[in-house]
């Protein structure tokens, strides 16, 4: 119990570092849905294209050298060594990346159909994320969960601030001073957003740049070269993840006929965002949980500790599904700024549970990960993603973006499964599959009513809420009590 308390603090901290910046990036949701700002549904499903490509990029140069970091930094000896030959590989990869996109800048802002000043505004952005890799994932490593945060947290208050400035009051400022007016541009909205993304990863960089000066920059072939493999499957994994998370708005930007596809993307990721409530959560014990997996793999009896993880992830996880499907409509009011995005709150149960199914997957994955068989993680992934891909080319045309919706779920339900299946096979943990499944049965049931049949109607979803709080309570409070206790004896 000590072990999970530790977890639990770590996650609370790291849970900070990640929900207040996603509940500061909510009001950025607000902002670029105002039709104040951006004028049309069209211009946020650009935006939210050019995000799109952000995730699948930031995946592509980090290539899994994060996780493998963490594996060798608990794994090997020399500690020193980890660092420098995991630091040298991101910058020369980072820099390679950077001056080639520059130097092909037209090509891809042709193939991606992309205004070029929006490629180059991207460019910069990915190389500075790519460069605080290491320092994040050494603070991680160290267990160093309050400075990590306080970072995460300054970089979206600077985002947030910059976007205030260009969006709302740059143009006002512009009225009545030269220097503001010499930098107003009209209808330079996008480019603004981009602006300010650049400034606050700048400023993050810089933050953690002492962290360079104090590497060891000895770089080890054979370490490398075992990093790589251990990393590579996990690249794969996270290229594929790129894909069943963000590649439908690409699609959808194809497969639609053009004078619609930007407009759906719009409304489809504005109303995807409520779904955020359960990234938030999931992400959050990710980031505590992966260097627990790690380092008590060697502890006696680690299994049991996992699997105790597992299920309080499905309790709170159900809670929080039950809860943003009954208040969706209250949500969806305060984080999207106008109607013309709110058709697409049809998708809202149906990705909240597809990232739910996500956060289990990741639970489950500590198999592969503790076990070294990461090549797993790569096939169940790409098993997720050719299924994402197949789904979206069969929905789109006949259900829009609810076909996306659909895909995202299949796809996670399946990896969710495949991880389970095969994670029984090479690392047993004991799970407590029945309790799980009844949870997960019970919140399924309980959101589809609510939202679905009696949505609007908070008697009803107000009333599934308790009962479902009330179940939780009955069959956990010994669990609780049993935990708290430890707690106050430690």
């Amino acid at each position: 119990m000590s072990a999970l308390k530790s977890l639990f603090k770590q996650t609370f901290i790291y849970g900070l570092a990640t929900v207040l910046p996603r509940m500061l990036s909510f009001l950025l949701v607000r902002l670029h849905t105002d039709d104040d700002v951006l004028k049309a549904v069209a211009d946020y499903g650009s935006l939210s294209l050019i995000y799109s490509y952000f995730v699948l990029f930031n995946i592509i140069l980090a290539y899994g050298m994060e996780t493998a970091f963490f594996r060798f930094y608990n794994k090997e000896d020399n500690k020193e060594l980890v660092i420098g030959t995991s630091v040298i590989s991101l910058i020369i990869t980072s820099l390679s990346f950077f001056l080639l996109a520059l130097v092909f800048n037209s090509n891809i802002a042709s193939l991606v159909d992309i205004k070029v000043e929006y490629i180059n505004l991207v460019v910069w952005i990915l190389l500075f994320d790519a460069l605080v890799i290491m320092p994040f994932a050494w603070l991680r490593a160290n267990a160093k969960p309050i400075k990590y945060a306080a970072i995460k947290i300054l970089n979206v208050v600077i985002n947030l601030s910059l976007n205030l400035f260009f969006l709302i009051w740059l143009d006002d400022l512009a009225v009545d001073y030269t220097f503001f007016d010499s930098i107003y541009k009209p209808n330079f909205e996008i480019n603004y957003i981009l602006i300010a993304n650049l400034a606050s990863s700048a400023i993050t960089l810089f933050i953690v740049l002492p962290m360079y000066f104090k590497v060891n920059y000895t770089f080890s072939r054979a370490l490398w070269t075992k990093m790589m493999r251990y990393a590579l499957p996990i690249f794969v994994a996270g290229l594929a993840f790129s894909i069943n998370e963000t590649f439908d708005r690409i699609l959808l930007d194809k497969i639609l006929p053009e004078n619609i596809a930007e407009t759906q993307i719009g409304m489809y990721s504005a109303c995807y965002k409520l779904a955020l409530f359960m990234t938030l959560f999931a992400t959050a014990y990710r980031l505590g949980i992966e260097p627990f997996f790690f380092s008590h793999a060697n502890t006696k009896n680690p299994q049991k500790n996992y699997a105790k993880i597992l299920e309080f992830f499905v309790v709170f996880g159900s809670l929080i599904m039950l809860g943003v499907v009954v208040f969706a409509d209250v949500l969806k009011v305060i984080l999207i700024g106008d109607e013309d995005y709110w058709p697409a709150m049809w998708i809202v149960p149906i990705v909240l549970l597809a990232n739910f199914c996500l956060g289990i997957y990741h639970n489950l994955s500590v198999w592969y990960k503790i076990t070294d068989r990461t090549k797993f993680g790569a096939y169940i992934s790409v098993f997720g993603a050719v299924l994402t891909l197949a789904l979206n080319f069969w929905l789109i045309p006949i259900m829009s973006y609810k076909g996306s919706a659909i895909a995202t779920l299949s796809a996670y339900a399946s990896m969710m499964l495949l991880s389970y299946y095969f994670g029984k096979k090479y690392y047993p943990i004991p799970y407590n599959i029945k309790k799980i499944v009844v949870y997960l049965v019970l919140t399924i049931s309980f959101s589809m009513v609510s939202f679905y049949q009696f949505r609007g109607n908070y008697y009803v979803g107000i009333s599934l809420l308790v009962v479902f709080l009330g179940i939780i309570y009955i069959s956990e409070k010994e669990e609780v009590k049993q935990l708290l206790n430890k707690n106050n004896e430690n």
